[in-house]
């Protein structure tokens, strides 16, 4: 328990010193330098906290299938710990995420979010969040950066299942771009709650495409069964 309370600190801590970074390039740098300076600072924070939990922990990340190496894609990515994220920065090339709009409220962390390029989703904002959503994404994509969602909505527990939310379709077929899987068993080792975490590998799988155009029951479908009818492999280690 101890290293692993020592993980989340390295996590606190750093996020903490690299947002205060962060805002200080947003006040003083030129705004070219920021832009592209945010992103960067979102992946060490990731590089930082994955150290120490291998270090400490003995979680190790491994990834089968072919990894984007651009963007203009969609990745729709399982959703069981925050390790997803810090997985996800490492592994893509500024990645743009798109995720709930109150995390812009956590003081100093959540300034920095929409600055370095994430989009935020007002979800009781109904059709208007929706097109504004689509309208920011397509912004993320033509600066090359892949947009990475999570279809489930939030954490979901190991075996669990969840109803998927519609807005991946809509956001697929808007931008006409191919929708990339991604699976994982992270929550073995990283709980969506409590502190303790696992020794072990964490198995981190990119599936085959799914075609942007296929109609909304089928894509659903079709994503729910790489999720839940094709784990991870060694999702039960």
């Amino acid at each position: 328990m101890i290293r692993s309370v020592l993980v989340h600190a390295v996590m606190v801590v750093s996020g903490l010193l690299l947002s205060l970074y962060g805002l200080f390039l947003m006040r003083f740098a030129p705004r070219g330098v920021a832009g592209r300076q945010l992103p960067a600072i979102g992946a060490l924070w990731a590089r930082i906290t994955l150290a120490a939990l291998r270090v400490l922990r003995g979680v190790r990340i491994e990834v089968t299938g072919e990894i984007p190496a651009g963007g203009g894609v969609i990745i729709a990515a399982q959703h069981q710990s925050e390790l997803d994220i810090f997985v996800l920065l490492t592994l893509l090339r500024r990645p743009s995420f798109v995720l709930k709009q109150e995390l812009q409220k956590i003081p100093i962390f959540g300034a920095v979010l929409t600055p370095a390029g994430l989009v935020a989703v007002d979800r009781a904002g109904g059709a208007a969040a929706l097109r504004k959503m689509v309208a920011d994404c397509r912004t993320q994509l033509a600066a090359g950066r892949p947009i990475v969602i999570f279809p489930e909505g939030t954490r979901v527990a190991p075996g669990a299942h969840a109803e998927l939310q519609p807005g991946v379709v809509a956001l697929a077929r808007a931008l006409d771009v191919p929708v990339i899987p991604v699976t994982t068993d992270s929550g073995l080792r990283w709980p969506r709650a409590g502190l303790l975490k696992t020794p072990g590998p964490v198995h981190v799988t990119f599936g085959p495409p799914l075609p942007p155009k296929l109609p909304r029951p089928d894509f659903l479908a079709a994503l729910a069964a790489r999720f839940y009818g094709q784990q991870a492999s060694g999702g039960n280690a």
